[in-house]
């Protein structure tokens, strides 16, 4: 068995999502290689038969591995439901030939996902958690989840990565504002209740020049259509999924980053525009205020119309205000979320677990 070698286990890098960015961003870092990481992939967008044909070869492929190359480590990147299951299965088998085990958990329905399965899965989402190396929560309040429900794993706090960018320069005031919804438009994703909430800024004129926009995948044409029922089809635009590598261009021309979410792990999105100095709007859920605070974004209470609607009309009228909160979120990325402050979290657990 390889003491530098390691194999990763996730959706595929093509895919739509935070993980998937998540595992681009590690495959550019020094982690990649000093560990001669290997990536498997069980699991890409698609028909539900692309899904069941890709994670098929893909154990096959994840078998091989096992029998064949003997990694040091396998690190098994999960989500919930279904995809806990899937990566379950891949971590027994992992077990059975000795190998040490990393779940990675970033599933922001976790908590959920637990709850409303029956007993005895239970007991097996409990006995996976346990039997595992080590367990990745994104922050500390998702450590706390993952205690609950399993309070004998072995748990670590590793954040997600971003690299730090440029800052983005805040427009003064009286000027056009952009603002920017990123990832998947969904009512989940509070992207709905964002529509709303832009539509009553309108009313009587209380919204300074800004202009809005909702770019992912999911209900495009379901968000395109109340947009022009709402009346904001000359300041909201819809652009459906935005592929990765415009994504950067998209935050370098935004200067507000609003996610509204019911659910969250430890959002990616979030931490692209708080490195690149944008002012976040977001709810307090999940993992969010793992990310920031009152010091460098503004929280808002989950499907809280209201508050969503004062919270925005607050950073749009002060420039000062997001200039100030969007600095301070990047000095926050470059001090804890920075890629390479977290792939060096990554390489000292896999030496202690290895020793």
């Amino acid at each position: 068995m390889s003491p530098r070698r390691v194999l990763w286990v996730s959706t595929s890098t093509r895919t739509r999502g935070g993980v998937a960015t998540y595992v681009r961003t590690m495959q550019q870092t020094p982690l990649w290689t000093e560990w001669g990481i290997r990536h498997v992939t069980t699991h890409r967008n698609g028909s539900v038969l692309t899904r069941v044909t890709t994670f098929l070869i893909g154990a096959a492929a994840f078998l091989r591995e096992l029998l064949v190359r003997r990694p040091a480590v396998v690190h098994l990147h999960t989500a919930s439901y279904g995809s806990f299951v899937r990566k379950s299965l891949l971590a027994w088998a992992s077990r059975g030939l000795r190998v040490p085990v990393v779940l990675h958990i970033h599933g922001g329905a976790f908590r959920e996902f637990y709850r409303s399965v029956p007993r005895l899965l239970q007991r097996y989402v409990r006995a996976t958690l346990q039997m595992a190396d080590a367990v990745v929560a994104l922050g500390e309040t998702w450590q706390r989840v993952l205690h609950e429900i399993a309070p004998e794993a072995r748990i670590a706090v590793v954040p997600n990565a971003v690299r730090p960018g440029v800052p983005v320069e805040q427009p003064g005031q009286g000027e056009t504002v952009h603002v920017l919804f990123l990832g998947d438009v969904h009512e989940a994703k509070g992207a709905f209740l964002l529509l709303d909430a832009w539509g009553r800024l309108g009313e009587e004129g209380r919204r300074p020049p800004a202009d809005l926009v909702l770019a992912g995948s999911g209900a495009v044409e379901e968000a395109r259509a109340s947009v022009t029922a709402l009346g904001l089809d000359d300041e909201v635009r819809v652009t459906g999924w935005v592929p990765p590598g415009d994504v950067e261009s998209l935050l370098r021309l935004s200067h507000v980053l609003v996610l509204p979410s019911f659910l969250e792990g430890q959002p990616m999105a979030l931490l692209e525009a708080m490195a690149h100095g944008l002012c976040v709007v977001a709810s307090d859920v999940g993992g969010i205020p793992d990310l920031i605070d009152d010091e460098c974004g503004v929280l808002v209470p989950a499907r809280d119309r209201d508050a969503l609607t004062a919270a925005l009309q607050t950073v749009l009228v002060d420039a000062r205000l997001r200039s100030r909160l969007g600095g301070r979120a990047l000095v926050r990325v470059r001090e804890r979320f920075d890629v390479d402050v977290v792939w060096r979290e990554i390489d000292a657990l896999y030496d202690e677990i290895t020793a």
